[in-house]
């Protein structure tokens, strides 16, 4: 896999995912905009990630039936039909339509990595999902940051527009540049058994179910940082803007970015050893986390040292899982990521 379709792929990840975080630093004009009540706004956030585990269950399993490519770039234009109607929306009903669509939508970042798993060859494959995956780190992260700022400049039915439009950029480009789909025959299994096929996963693969339960814990470390980080920082003796709160993602994306080579070291066999250390690594940035109203210089190299660490595991994970069972890779890469979804409703609620 060239450089630049690795590039490509990290980009796709990254704009479809930011649309599940996009609403989380505009609540406020939302709600002041649609006469939202206050306790009514956190089932705006909650919905889009509700859709995204709708996605999960209902939509992941065709990247195993049907044509991935074609497939991802409908996925991303039906993603952008989603953030339009939230654009232009003028009611309540209307605006939470819109959320849901959008999220149930933005799986196809499940889709782009079971592909790019399927074009790699054995021997890249997992240094190509670490950049990969890289792209969905990085588009959870700056979301927040980025819909602040233009909602800050052109109010926040401009973050929603201008990710219509760059969503229905990048399906044109993933439709016209991205490789075919590798595979001769496409999967003749029913629909139907392919959804239920994560029960026979689970019951059968101890490698997912053990990767599955890590993940579940790595993404609940890593939400309760990025969800509660804004509370110490706002307050005494920091009282830090929102903008200045979102330059932690700066050291987030250092961290995540950092782990990049995880990939090429579960290649040579090290995934396990990788594994290990890095569950070290993110227990020990909490001594540095709880550090928050002391030392914002040991908050950063907690935030460094804990994104580095889930950013490692998990790269490392997808590609012992899809190494195990490359056929079902679109399902075993879909349902290792149910388990994170707990820590996307956790932030909601």
């Amino acid at each position: 896999m060239s450089r630049g379709l690795r590039l490509l792929l990290a980009v796709l990840c990254g704009v479809s995912v930011a649309n599940i975080y996009y609403a989380q630093p505009l609540l406020g004009q939302i709600g002041s905009d649609l006469s939202i009540p206050p306790a009514g706004l956190g089932f705006v956030v909650a919905l889009a990630q509700l859709g995204y585990v709708v996605g999960l269950i209902v939509l992941v399993p065709l990247s195993d039936l049907v044509n991935r490519k074609k497939l991802i770039a409908i996925q991303i234009v039906a993603a952008a039909t989603g953030t339009m109607l939230v654009a232009l929306a003028t009611t309540n009903l209307q605006l939470l339509i819109g959320m849901a669509v959008a999220g149930t939508f933005s799986v196809v970042v499940q889709v782009i990595v079971a592909y790019a798993a399927a074009i790699s060859d054995p021997d890249e494959r997992g240094a190509n999902i670490g950049v990969i995956t890289s792209g969905v780190v990085v588009g959870i992260i700056l979301a927040r940051t980025v819909a602040g700022a233009v909602a800050d400049l052109a109010g926040w039915r401009a973050v929603y527009a201008g990710s219509t439009f760059i969503s229905v950029l990048v399906a044109a480009v993933a439709l016209t540049m991205l490789p075919k789909d590798p595979r001769l025959q496409h999967d003749r299994r029913s629909y139907v058994r392919a959804m239920g096929s994560v029960v026979t996963l689970t019951l059968t693969n101890r490698l997912f179910r053990t990767r599955a339960l890590i993940a579940l814990f790595l993404f609940a470390s890593f939400g309760a940082l990025w969800s509660g980080m804004a509370l110490p920082l706002s307050e005494e003796p920091w009282r830090l803007s929102t903008t200045q709160i979102g330059l932690f993602g700066i050291a987030g994306l250092v961290g995540a970015l950092g782990a990049v080579g995880a990939g090429r070291w579960a290649d040579q066999g090290k995934a396990q050893r990788v594994t290990g250390a890095s569950l070290v690594v993110l227990l020990l940035s909490w001594v540095f986390n709880a550090q928050a109203t002391h030392s914002l210089v040991l908050l950063v190299v907690g935030v460094v040292a804990l994104d580095f660490a889930v950013q490692a595991v998990h790269v490392t994970s997808q590609n012992l899982i899809v190494a195990n069972t490359p056929e079902s890779s679109g399902q075993i890469i879909g349902r290792s990521n149910d388990q994170n979804l707990w820590m996307v409703l956790g932030e909601a609620a």
